[in-house]
């Protein structure tokens, strides 16, 4: 599987683009560049490595995650993919949130609402979806074969804030504890900051060391 790292945005939010080599085929996790250069940037790998976008996939709604999903989606015509609970943060609110904090960008109403234990599956790669909240009602992490997209849940040395509204300290404890689980060889391409590995985490991140 192909993994390719963007740092954009005013909150330095991780853009992934996934692609599977084989096919092709390919989805763009949180879009959160909110000027056309940072978006042409991304578009330009996706066209000159002959990728064929898929979906547009958000691991939550907050507007540093979403805000390039209407550029995102008017350049390729894909679908919006969303955990359930947080669908609502798109379309309107979307809007109204960008225009709060200062962001150009906002996005459309979800297209496909995702569900704990949802697959999403593009060329040969399949990745699941887990239903991680705490940082949002919505959060999701998607687990691959080797790999976790953990979203704003955890992160190298941290783990997502729970004082937003619709956080919750005690799910972030279960969904932490649920991402334990993955094998330690597991790498973490979290929503801020750098990669890293569960076993890294389950050592070293102050965060985990009373689950």
């Amino acid at each position: 599987m192909m993994v390719k790292t963007f740092i954009v945005g005013a909150f330095s939010t991780n853009c992934y683009v996934t692609g599977c080599e084989q096919t092709r085929e390919a989805i763009l996790i949180d879009p959160g560049f909110d000027n056309s250069f940072e978006a042409e940037k991304i578009f330009k790998f996706i066209d000159e490595n002959n990728l064929k976008l898929k979906f547009i996939v958000n691991t939550h709604g907050h507007i540093d995650h979403v805000c390039g999903n209407g550029r995102a989606k008017e350049k390729y015509n894909v679908p919006i993919l969303i955990h359930e609970h947080d669908a609502y943060m798109l379309g309107k609110v979307s809007k109204q949130m960008a225009i709060f904090f200062g962001f150009k960008g906002s996005s459309p109403p979800a297209d496909v609402v995702l569900r704990d234990g949802n697959l999403v599956e593009f060329g040969k790669i399949v990745l699941k979806v887990m239903h991680t909240p705490g940082h949002t009602r919505g959060s999701i992490s998607l687990i691959g074969v080797k790999e976790v997209f953990s979203g704003d849940t955890l992160f190298c040395g941290s783990i997502g804030r729970t004082d937003f509204p619709d956080g919750s300290e005690s799910d972030m404890q279960l969904s932490l504890k649920k991402l334990m689980y993955l094998p330690d060889n597991f790498i973490v391409y979290p929503g801020h900051g750098p990669q890293t590995t569960i076993g890294e985490e389950k050592n070293s991140n102050p965060f985990l060391q009373d689950l």
